[in-house]
C-alpha cells in the first residue's frame, strides 16, 4: 500500500508523559501516520534506558514502531520547544484552553508542525501552552472532559494526515 503523502512535515512533542504503554501507543501511531520525529521531555520515558537496553514496557505497544520512528530526549522541555521554534517548527497544542481551535477547523499553513500532547493527569502545563503557536482541541460530546493521550495522538495525526 502506498503511503499517503501530506504538504507539510509533522512530529510530535511528548512533555511529562508518564506511561510508558501511552508513549509505546503513539510510537505505533506515529510510525503509521509517517511522523517524522517523537520528541520526548521530561519525565517522559524513552525507547532505551539510560544504558542504552531496550525497554519491555515501551516495546510491548511499539510493537517495533520505537525502532523506526526517530526520536529525542531532552530533560527540560522549554529549552527544546525553544529549540524547535529556532529551527522553524510550528507548535500546535493539543489541549482544552482558553483561545482554542476545533481541530476539525485548524489550518495547517506551516511546512513544519510539531504536535504537543500534554500529561494523562493535567495536560499540557501552562509554561508550556504558553509557548505554542496555536491551540487546538478535540470536542467531547460525553460527560468525560477528555480523551487518553495516545488515542488524541491518532486522532490528530490521522486527521491532518488526510488533508
Amino acid at each position: 500500500m502506498a503511503a499517503m503523502e501530506t504538504p507539510f512535515e509533522s512530529s510530535v512533542f511528548l512533555p511529562d508523559i508518564r506511561s510508558a504503554y501511552n508513549i509505546g501507543s503513539i510510537f505505533r501511531t506515529c510510525d503509521a501516520a509517517a511522523v517524522a520525529r517523537v520528541y520526548l521531555a521530561g519525565h517522559s520515558p524513552c525507547p532505551t534506558d539510560r544504558f542504552g537496553r531496550a525497554r519491555k514496557d515501551i516495546a510491548k505497544t511499539a510493537l517495533g514502531a520505537e525502532k523506526t520512528v526517530l526520536w529525542e530526549y531532552k530533560k527540560n522541555p522549554k529549552l527544546l520547544l525553544a529549540r524547535l521554534k529556532k529551527e522553524g517548527w510550528h507548535i500546535v497544542a493539543v489541549e482544552q484552553a482558553p483561545g482554542k481551535v476545533d481541530y476539525r477547523k485548524f489550518k495547517i499553513n506551516k511546512k513544519k508542525i510539531v504536535f504537543m500532547f500534554g500529561n494523562e493527569v493535567g495536560g499540557v502545563s501552562k509554561s508550556l501552552l504558553s509557548l505554542a503557536d496555536s491551540v487546538i482541541d478535540i470536542p467531547m460530546a460525553g460527560e468525560k472532559e477528555s480523551l487518553n493521550v495516545s488515542v488524541a495522538a491518532g486522532v490528530i495525526l490521522f486527521h491532518f494526515k488526510q488533508r
